[in-house]
């Protein structure tokens, strides 16, 4: 059965280290998309967020939010919020077993929040225009919530009180993600399939972090990241270079070698 949609997380999968595309993966994307694949976006980073450090490169589909957003050839497909009230809670809930200096985010439709002790966009611009608040008065429907926790204990205790969320950690730190229960990427990618006729063996996808194993496990071909966690390379089906080595413009471009895609290429036999 071949492939119909491609379908990438960003950070440290489809972005380089500095958080940008290479030439050489744009152009393999750009060949791939003349050959009639779709090209989809499955992230843990906020709409708005993916679209900026995205810039060109307009994805078909968008699952963002940790797949508490899912947005199709430009039109929203689903959203799984908090309300205000919930989110109240959470963070209470956060702030009483982790403590009150415990560091935040909330991804609302428009905008990042966050409390952190220092401007992220100072240590990594990427972030684009996150907004600082304390979270003391925010009222606000939400689609993820992320805390900083050091301690195991404490997040194993958080994991349990907050019954009504789905949480990972990920890997690269100290961060867990909270959404919806049973609101996870490969959630999402089931009501992209039922949107887009696609079945899930049609889909070939990439990942590097705890939260994309359900996905590379879903899909008809997971791809690892050559620095994936090792979790996450048990659980695909192939690895491939790093996101610094453009592993994934080399995969591609093994993939379609084939005589329309060499004409593709201009690739001369």
């Amino acid at each position: 059965m071949g492939r119909r949609l491609l379908l990438f997380d960003l950070d440290g999968t489809l972005l380089r280290d500095d958080k940008t595309i290479s030439a050489s993966t744009e152009q393999a994307l750009e060949a791939c998309r003349r050959n009639g694949m779709l090209i989809g976006i499955a992230t843990s980073r906020s709409e708005q967020n993916s679209l900026e450090i995205l810039s060109g490169l307009q994805p078909d589909i968008l699952i963002a939010s940790g797949g508490a957003l899912v947005k199709i050839f430009g039109e929203y497909c689903y959203k799984a919020e908090f309300s205000a009230g919930e989110t109240q809670s959470i963070i209470k809930t956060i702030r009483e077993i982790c403590g009150t200096h415990c560091e935040i985010t909330a991804d609302t439709l428009e905008h990042h929040y966050w409390n952190y002790k220092a401007d992220p966009s100072k240590k990594d611009s990427s972030w684009g225009e996150s907004i600082y608040t304390n979270f003391s008065d925010f009222n606000q429907s939400t689609l993820k919530i992320c805390a900083e926790i050091f301690d195991l204990q404490e997040a194993e205790h958080l994991k349990r009180r907050l019954t009504d969320c789905d949480c990972i950690r990920f890997s690269d730190g100290f961060w867990y993600k909270f959404t919806r229960k049973g609101i996870t990427k490969e959630t999402a990618i089931w009501r992209v399939c039922g949107a887009c006729g696609i079945l899930p063996e049609e889909i070939t996808a990439f990942g590097d972090d705890l939260a994309d194993i359900g996905m590379l496990r879903l899909c008809g071909m997971g791809i690892a990241m050559g620095n994936a966690a090792p979790e996450v390379k048990a659980a695909a089906d192939l690895v491939i270079g790093t996101n610094e080595e453009d592993g994934i413009a080399e995969y591609l471009k093994s993939l379609f070698f084939n005589t329309a895609v060499k004409t593709m290429y201009h690739v001369s036999e």
